[in-house]
Parts: C-alpha cells; sequence; structure tokens
C-alpha cells in the first residue's frame, strides 16, 4: 500500500499567523498518527514561515518508533539565525527520509524540482552526507526528467514527483497526457531501481486517479489540500478518507 505521509506546514502557518501556541502541530501530529498515517512531513525553511527547528525537534521525539518522518528542504541553503541548514536538523534527529528540494525565500511553495542531469555531481556530496546519518534520500523532480541511472549511482534512494502540473491539469478536465508524462517517469525511475513517491496539490479528488497510473507509488506527501479538506471534515476523518482512496 501506499504511504501517506502527512504535511504539518500549514498547521504551523495558521498558529505563527496569530502567535503562541495553537494550533499545536503536537496535538495535530498525533491525531493524524491516530486515524492511521504512515508517516508525517515538515518543510522548514530559513525564513522559518511555517515550520520552526523546534517545531522539527519536538516531532522527532513524538514519532520516533511510531511512523515515519521525513524532512524535506534544499540543502544547499546555508545557516540564518535559528535555522541551523537542512544538514544539522537531519544530524539532530535523525529523520527516516530526507527528501531535497531546490527551493528559496522567493518561492511561495515548491514549484520545480531538480534536474538529475545537470544537478547530479552538485548533489553527490550531499546525498553522501545524508546518507552517512542513516536517512534515506529522495529528490524532489519533475516529471519527464531524466538522470535515473546518475541518481541511483551516488546514493539517492527514491524520487519525489512534483505532481502540481498533473493537478492543474486533472482540475482543467483532461490529466490523460500528463498522466502519461508522470506514468512515463516513474516507471523508467523504477527500472533504475528507484522508488517513486509523488507531492504537491494532490488532493481526495485527484489522488485515485493518480495512484492508478503510477504502479508501485511508494509513498504520497500531502499537505495543503488535506488540511484544508480537515477544515470541513475534520483532521482524523480526513486521513482516513485518503487512506481509503489509497487502499
Amino acid at each position: 500500500m501506499t504511504l501517506l505521509s502527512v504535511n504539518l506546514n500549514k498547521i504551523a502557518v495558521l498558529r505563527n499567523s496569530r502567535g503562541g501556541t495553537e494550533p499545536d502541530i503536537a496535538t495535530a501530529a498525533n491525531c493524524c498518527i491516530d486515524a492511521g498515517c504512515g508517516g508525517l512531513t515538515v518543510h522548514p525553511r530559513p525564513d522559518m514561515r511555517h515550520v520552526t527547528p523546534d517545531d522539527v525537534r519536538t516531532l522527532a521525539g513524538l514519532l520516533r518508533g511510531r511512523v515515519e518522518y521525513n524532512i524535506e528542504g534544499n540543502p544547499f541553503a546555508g545557516a540564518r539565525g535559528a535555522y541551523p541548514g537542512l544538514f544539522e536538523l537531519a544530524r539532530e534527529v535523525r529523520p527516516t527520509q530526507v527528501t531535497l528540494v531546490p527551493d528559496s525565500d522567493g518561492q511561495i511553495t515548491s514549484d520545480h524540482g531538480f534536474d538529475l542531469t545537470t544537478d547530479i555531481d552538485m548533489l553527490r556530496p550531499v546525498v553522501a552526507a545524508f546518507r552517512d546519518l542513516g536517512c534515506r534520500v529522495s529528490v524532489f523532480v519533475d516529471a519527464g526528467g531524466e538522470g535515473f541511472e546518475a541518481a541511483k549511482a551516488i546514493g539517492i534512494d527514491r524520487i519525489e514527483l512534483y505532481t502540481g502540473p498533473y493537478a492543474k491539469a486533472f482540475h482543467d478536465g483532461d490529466a490523460r497526457r500528463e498522466l502519461k508524462v508522470f506514468s512515463d517517469t516513474a516507471t523508467r525511475a523504477q527500472r533504475a531501481g528507484l522508488a517513486v513517491n509523488a507531492g504537491h496539490d494532490l488532493s481526495q479528488a485527484n489522488l485515485g486517479t493518480f495512484k492508478s497510473a503510477i504502479p508501485g507509488l511508494a509513498e504520497v506527501s500531502i499537505g495543503h489540500a488535506l488540511i484544508c479538506e480537515a477544515l470541513y471534515q475534520g483532521l482524523g476523518n480526513t486521513v482516513r478518507a485518503y487512506l481509503d482512496i489509497l487502499s
């Protein structure tokens, strides 16, 4: 079964908009775990606009031995203020998986992946460092990309497909062409020995169609849509609805 990893960033955004501690990210994490999710995802950024380093540490103690812990981020964004850098956070908390994303402060949200043909030499020492910590390494990529054999050779374990273009096409009424691109990309990655994750703008409406097109999909990371839906349906109910789709 495809693992559901719930991204908790939007819980932190809501908390930070008011200050204080509510909604509490640890309480939200427990709710998701109790509902049956297989993992939790956070994406701390240097500007600390949502999940903070302290959140990352708190969740590490809460999740250990219960569900997978996935930390996303740009490995090339240096330490800044209270943000120690992605590698240092991973060294402290030893997550199950680190997902490398080429984001910047100027992006409202992640909107593209690494290019495994041009970025492979830059990624090589970074991947080795995270693997030395015992972390599984996934790299955020665009559908249609190449370089999967080279990625496997430097120790990358998984790719995470950026599903924004699929979600837009689905919303517009015809996702057949995008689905073929995603399916072909996933097949090539799997043939190279990489597992395939996916994430961004996946929702209850479009997830089932996507999963059916990607045999062997290892993991989906869902945050924005899930938290939006939870405003109407309740957090636990929403997590269980996603698990029903994935099963």
